[in-house]
């Protein structure tokens, strides 16, 4: 790579792009606003990124439309559902509180992106509010809200992410037990694994 062509100022990367249109400023706000509180209402999955000790994490995290609740205008709060126990978004908040948050509504192009600081939560009647099939969520995070905006429906309109004509067989990949047989030298049997794992999925995802 030709290190010449490399960015590395901010003024000149400004001068290349130009100024921010004036919509993409009159569209953040400091609050979670009534008219975006709508789309995160019907959201059923949205997109968590943090950042800590050992660098940037993003992770997905879904569950029925509204599982995001909205406490207040300023305040989110997101159940944490059984999950692998690897806790990167989860250690990285400990040591740097800031994330960053975008909603994706089935169908609709435009994104609600929502950035903020969080805490980690294990109040009983916290955790009570968001039983699921019975099952309390292990911890709650409380995300303060700093700036909410909707992303322009550009990114989801170029890759048609809703068009069913475009959706990708999930056979035509490596599966996930192929994978882990291939990083563990066949340590984890790649048959085994994806065998028992429609049922363990379904077991363990509340």
């Amino acid at each position: 790579m030709d290190e010449d062509y490399v960015l590395r100022d901010a003024t000149a990367l400004r001068e290349l792009y130009g100024p921010p249109h004036d919509a993409s400023i009159a569209k953040q706000v400091d609050y979670l606003h009534p008219l975006y509180q709508e789309f995160i209402r019907v959201s059923p999955f949205m997109v968590l990124a943090t950042s800590g000790q050992d660098g940037l994490d993003i992770s997905p995290r879904g569950d029925a439309p509204g599982f995001v609740a909205i406490e207040d205008e300023h305040t989110l709060l997101l159940p944490d559902r059984r999950g692998n126990n690897r806790l990167d978004c989860l250690i990285n908040i400990m040591s740097d509180p800031h994330v960053s948050l975008i909603f994706f509504v089935p169908g609709v192009n435009e994104t609600i992106r929502v950035a903020g600081t969080a805490e980690i939560s294990t109040c009983p009647d916290l955790l009570a509010r968001f039983t699921a099939n019975g099952k309390l969520p292990k911890t709650v995070l409380i995300i303060r809200v700093r700036e909410v905006f909707f992303q322009c429906a550009k990114a989801l309109m170029r890759s048609e992410l809703w068009n069913p004509n475009r959706h990708i067989s999930r056979s035509s990949l490596p599966s996930n037990g192929t994978i882990l047989s291939t990083l563990t030298q066949e340590r984890i049997k790649a048959a085994e694994f994806d065998l028992a794992e429609p049922t363990r999925l379904q077991d363990n995802l509340y």
